[in-house]
């Protein structure tokens, strides 16, 4: 079953594996892969619920489990976001494209980031 044209999840009651988990480690593989970007928002959990007729506890949990491993993060009544290693991933490409720039433009090291810390601090 899916239950967002991005998201793809199915789940097998039958399977010795819990659902919770199925649910956490299908979210948690697709964020690994780069099919779910970071800022992705993930359904509500009682629309997900509803889409794989499981129990909102059960999808509940997989997403308060994604959290603690720092692959979602919950901003309130705004929703459930993908971070995870997406992020990580995004910004070590975006540290290279950066490393290529300065390099291409002459900078030293310390020059660049001097210019990075320039940056942070406002």
């Amino acid at each position: 079953m899916s239950a967002d044209p991005s998201l793809t999840l199915t789940v097998d009651p039958a399977s010795g594996t819990p659902v919770f988990e199925q649910v956490r480690e299908a979210i948690r593989a697709q964020v690994d892969a780069g099919d779910l970007a970071p800022g992705f928002r993930l359904p509500p959990v009682r629309t997900l619920a509803a889409s794989l007729d499981l129990a909102v506890n059960t999808v509940a949990r997989a997403y308060k489990e994604l959290e603690a491993l720092g692959v979602v993060e919950t901003r309130g009544r705004a929703g459930t976001f993908v971070t995870g290693s997406g992020v990580h991933r995004s910004a070590r490409e975006a540290a290279a494209a950066y490393v290529g720039s300065v390099r291409a433009l002459g900078l030293s090291d310390d020059a660049a980031l001097d210019a990075v810390r320039h940056a942070l601090g406002r």
